[in-house]
């Protein structure tokens, strides 16, 4: 314990001391993520119940928030089934190409997500190298809520595979082995044993993709089609339509029911990693 009351895990560091870096950690997070946030809510403040709630219960809002909040969730969901066994076949098996594998998952991260917005609706449209083929069979994806969801899939795709990994290269496959010799069956195995272990990993990746999808523009702006009659609109595309019209209060009041919508899913993620670090004897 150091004489300011900040406690020091790794004894005598090199960074300057308790007061120094915590001032310097509040500043900077108050300037990039606090204050930004809170004008948010200091814009929404001007508006009065009566306004704030006409704004958010718009007709194309409120089909925007659906829109966005459903495909997020099926985006999310498709995610955790393939994140893991993505995350699977990285940790768990060896093969040529498998560190270039493993980069590629990172690239939804670095690609400029109106470049892959681009590529996709290109691709998935009735011209495109694969939407053509679907379209010959009657499925249409660009410009479609299917579109949509696709795009949602590939930038949330990391976020799962990335909180799966650390727990599978921890889980010590004799649990398998064991299973096994007492007669489970493979799938028997992977539901008690290695599921609860992998359970809140998941769940976390979930909650990021999900909380990622429903905020996102770049990569959605051009596959959606932004259409208000086909119900093809997020809710960002909808807080930059007001910001173009110079609606400054209508986008700070969808804006604040993002934002509110991302803390919960945010405070969920923690509760989860919390119990989880409990269960495990670990600390948070």
């Amino acid at each position: 314990m150091n004489k300011r009351g900040g406690r020091n895990r790794g004894g005598r560091g090199v960074i300057p001391g308790f007061g120094l870096s915590l001032g310097i950690t509040i500043t900077f997070l108050s300037l990039i993520v606090l204050i930004p946030l809170a004008s948010v809510l200091v814009y929404s403040l001007h508006l009065s119940p009566a306004e704030f709630f006409g704004i958010i219960t718009e007709p194309n809002v409120l089909w925007a928030f659906g829109i966005s909040i459903l495909t997020s969730f099926i985006a999310a969901m498709i995610n955790c089934v393939f994140g893991t066994m993505l995350a699977w076949v990285l940790v768990r098996y060896d093969f040529p190409g498998k560190r270039i594998l493993d980069g590629l998952i990172e690239i939804p991260f670095t690609l400029p997500t109106a470049v892959a917005g681009i590529t996709l609706s290109k691709m998935y449209s009735t011209t495109g190298e694969i939407g053509g083929p679907l379209s010959a069979l009657g499925i249409k994806v660009s410009y479609t809520h299917i579109g949509l969801t696709l795009a949602l899939v590939f930038i949330g795709i990391p976020f799962v595979v990335r909180s799966i990994q650390p727990v599978l290269k921890k889980l010590d496959p004799r649990y398998e082995e064991a299973a096994r010799m007492l007669g489970s069956s493979g799938f028997t195995t992977f539901r008690r044993v290695i599921l609860p272990e992998l359970r809140p990993a998941i769940l976390t990746g979930f909650g990021l993709a999900f909380a990622r999808g429903l905020g996102e523009y770049g990569s959605v702006v051009y596959i959606s089609g932004n259409s208000a009659k086909e119900h093809t609109q997020v809710v960002s595309y909808v807080i930059m339509q007001k910001l173009e019209r110079m609606d400054y209060s209508g986008a700070t009041a969808i804006a604040l029911v993002t934002l509110i919508i991302a803390f919960v899913i945010l405070f969920a993620i923690n509760i989860i990693q919390i119990r989880q670090a409990k269960r495990t004897g670990g600390e948070v």
